[in-house]
C-alpha cells in the first residue's frame, strides 16, 4: 500500500525573492521617497516657520506684498479634520486613513508603469500630502494650516499636494484616453472576412 507523501508548499518568501524584489523596485522607491521627502520637508518647514512667527489666528505678509492682503495672506490656524478644515474632530480617523493611503501607495507605486509618469507623479504628491499631515497629527493632534486665499478655507502645502496630485491623476487619465482614441482612429480597420467572401 502506497503512503501518500505530504505535498510540500513552495516558500512564498525567501532571501532570493526579497533580493530580487529590492533589485527590481529600488529605483521606484527611491523616486517615491526622494520626491515625497522634498514635499514633506517643504510642508514641515513652512508649518514650523508659521508656528514660530505668527500668533494663532494672526495674519502675516511681507510689507512689499501688503496690497495682496484682501486676496491672500499667511494666517496661522489649525484643524483636527480633513483637508481644508472639513470633518472637524476626526484626528484619529484621518490619521488611520493617512497610514492606509501611504501604505497602499508604497505597495502600488513599483507596480505602476514607469512610462505612466502622470500616475507616478500623482502618487508621489498624494503620498507626500498624506505623510505631511500625518506628521502633524502624530506630533500635535491637529494639522497646522496657513495658506489663506480670499474667503476659501485655510490650507497648507500637504493639502495642496494632495489636491494637485488628484488633478494630475484626472488629467493624466483623460490625456491617456484621448491618445488611445487617436491611435484607434489611425489604425486601419481589418476587413470583414464575410464581406470579402461575398465579392
Amino acid at each position: 500500500m502506497d503512503v501518500r507523501q505530504p505535498v510540500m508548499q513552495p516558500k512564498r518568501f525567501s532571501w532570493e525573492s526579497i533580493r530580487n524584489f529590492i533589485q527590481d523596485t529600488w529605483p521606484d522607491y527611491l523616486l517615491l521617497l526622494l520626491g515625497g521627502g522634498v514635499i514633506v520637508g517643504l510642508d514641515q518647514w513652512t508649518k514650523y516657520l508659521v508656528r514660530a512667527n505668527v500668533p494663532l489666528g494672526g495674519d502675516w505678509l511681507p510689507q512689499w506684498l501688503a496690497w495682496l492682503r484682501p486676496y491672500a495672506r499667511v494666517r496661522y490656524w489649525y484643524n483636527s479634520g480633513a483637508a481644508f478644515g472639513i470633518f472637524q474632530n476626526g484626528n484619529l480617523i484621518f490619521s488611520i486613513l493617512a497610514v492606509i493611503v501611504a501604505c497602499l501607495i508604497i505597495y502600488y507605486f513599483p507596480r505602476a508603469s514607469r512610462k505612466d509618469w502622470w500616475l507616478r507623479l500623482a502618487m508621489v504628491m498624494q503620498f507626500a500630502g498624506a505623510v505631511g499631515n500625518l506628521v502633524d497629527r502624530v506630533l500635535f493632534a491637529h494639522v497646522t494650516d496657513f495658506i489663506s486665499v480670499g474667503n476659501f478655507a485655510i490650507f497648507n502645502v500637504a493639502d495642496s499636494s494632495i489636491s494637485v496630485g488628484t488633478a494630475i491623476l484626472v488629467l493624466g487619465v483623460w490625456l491617456n484616453e484621448r491618445a488611445g482614441k487617436k491611435r484607434a482612429e489611425k489604425e486601419p480597420v481589418a476587413a470583414d472576412p464575410d464581406e470579402s467572401k461575398g465579392e
